[in-house]
């Protein structure tokens, strides 16, 4: 009985301590991302978003995006952020553009 019972122990303790790491991992980097938004003001065409996060969508051109907040917003050529990265607008910075369709911003 007693080679039972470590046997048991053996297996169970690795296979708990995976779980628990692959759990503090999920923790880590779930909260993060869900709570975290800029700080600061992002402005496209004269809307300003305040302490925004995601992805902002505009059609009206030339387009402006002034970015007074504490993240890097990237400029997307597609909608919805896709298509390749246009450009990146940093904290202080304002960018103009023909042809994005829309801007990410953490």
């Amino acid at each position: 009985m007693n080679v039972k019972r470590r046997r048991m122990t053996a297996v169970a303790g690795p296979a708990r301590t995976l779980g628990a790491l692959a759990a503090a991992a999920a923790l880590a980097l779930a909260v993060p991302n869900s709570a975290y938004a800029a700080e600061g003001i992002l402005n496209i065409n004269g809307q300003d978003y305040v302490n925004p996060s995601g992805c902002y969508g505009f059609d009206w051109f030339p387009a402006s995006i002034t970015n007074n907040t504490d993240a890097i917003a990237e400029v997307h050529s597609g909608p919805d952020c896709t298509g390749s990265v246009e450009w990146l607008v940093y904290p202080g910075e304002t960018y103009r553009t023909d042809t994005a369709s829309s801007v990410f911003i953490l």
